[in-house]
């Protein structure tokens, strides 16, 4: 009969547990994953496959890093995750569907109207 030594058989213990404890990690970040997208497409009534695949489309990753997103490395603009769950977007929009929209499709208006000081348009807060 072979027996392991004790030095072989908490190596082999301990590589047991290793691998146990990164397939949980591994299992919690993807249904986290899943969660956030799940709570983004209840709060907008968006597609967040959708919105990644046009985050990609139009290369937003060359200013944007975002977690998770092929090729979004990008370090001129803000980082993006979690963007979701901020209350404030924009430096001072609230955080809605129409906000995030008009954001996105100027964000130079929405950063010039906020330095100028003038008057913010109907639906910010």
């Amino acid at each position: 009969m072979c027996f392991l030594s004790t030095k072989s058989f908490f190596g082999i213990l301990s590589s047991l547990l290793f691998a146990v404890a990164l397939v949980g990690v591994i299992y919690e970040y993807i249904e986290q994953r899943e969660r956030m997208r799940m709570h983004a497409s209840i709060e907008t009534g968006g597609d967040p496959s959708r919105g990644e695949a046009m985050f990609i489309q139009y290369g937003c990753g060359s200013c944007h890093a975002l977690k998770n997103v092929r090729s979004a490395t990008g370090m001129v603009g803000p980082p993006l995750d979690g963007i979701a769950v901020r209350e404030i977007i924009g430096g001072h929009l609230a955080n809605k569907p129409e906000n995030m929209e008009r954001w996105i499709r100027d964000p130079q208006h929405v950063a010039e109207v906020r330095g100028l000081g003038l008057p913010q348009p109907e639906g910010d807060c």
